[in-house]
């Protein structure tokens, strides 16, 4: 079995809409204390480690949650979010944090993690506002995926389920950020591997599962989002465990629970809409 610890959607800086950021220290190092205790065989921060200001503040942001992430013992690893990428680049977070932000492929034994760290910046001053996932990020998911010879974990800030965000505090009205433009494309990939494989991701700020074509996509709350716990922080941190199975655990104020088993083969393509069966009869 390999335990992962994750946090993610950290926020540290001011309050912002239902973001604590105010909280996001203080609770960053009681993860880093449970984690410890926990013994977990490594760590993934699935990004938005700060609220961004400017390049200046946005640094020294990013340099308190490296910090307080460096008293971890066990191995950590990263992606970038949206809002660390506002106003720096993914070579700035990489040094700032001490660590590679490309994309990797390790190996867990039984298991292996794709950490798919696909561009998170959202373009504003554009005519179609949003993400845009570059071409070589979807190639290099496409070629793990064939490439894949065990049960393989995709990591990611940016969900690709295409889930519904109906209740979603930032998401209902603004769906189109929630994911990528190209998102069927990156699931069309992901249905390249003919092993298991499950995705896990942060950006949406609540706890989900959405199983597509026989791949569970997980989304993980984020650690100081209070718009499913009253007003304050959700404390959530979570521990994934994967065997024949996956075990995912969410502590903290917004708890959640799933045990999930990955498909090894892909589901029948969905049938075609009603009003085309209906004409030909």
């Amino acid at each position: 079995m390999t335990r992962i610890a994750i946090v993610t959607d950290i926020h540290h800086g001011a309050p912002s809409h239902t973001k604590r950021g105010d909280t996001a220290l203080d609770l960053l190092a009681e993860f880093v204390a449970w984690a410890n205790a926990a013994r977990p065989d490594l760590v993934l921060d699935l990004g938005d480690r700060i609220s961004d200001v400017d390049a200046e503040a946005d640094a020294q942001l990013e340099r308190e949650v490296a910090s307080v992430l460096s008293g971890l013992e066990a191995p950590l690893h990263h992606v970038c979010g949206n809002h660390d990428r506002d106003h720096l680049s993914v070579a700035e977070n990489a040094s700032i944090l001490g660590a590679s932000l490309e994309s990797e492929v390790l190996d867990l034994g039984h298991w292996q993690l794709a950490l798919w760290r696909a561009d998170a910046k959202i373009r504003r001053n554009v005519p179609r506002p949003g993400f845009d996932l570059p071409e070589r990020d979807l190639l290099w998911l496409s070629q793990t995926m064939q490439r894949a010879g065990k049960p393989t974990l995709v990591a990611s800030h940016v969900p690709v389920s295409g889930h519904s965000q109906i209740g979603n505090y930032y998401f209902q009205r603004n769906a189109s950020v929630s994911t990528y433009p190209q998102a069927d494309r990156a699931r069309a990939a992901l249905a390249q591997a003919r092993v298991p494989v499950a995705c896990v991701a942060g950006h949406v700020h609540w706890n989900t599962v959405t199983t597509v074509d026989g791949i569970p996509h997980i989304t993980q709350q984020s650690l100081t989002e209070s718009f499913t716990t009253g007003g304050e922080p959700a404390r959530a941190w979570g521990m994934l465990e994967l065997s024949d199975t996956v075990h995912w655990q969410v502590f903290g104020d917004d708890p959640y629970e799933a045990r999930l088993t990955p498909a090894r083969h892909r589901w029948t393509p969905p049938l075609a809409p009603f009003v085309t069966e209906l004409a030909a009869e």
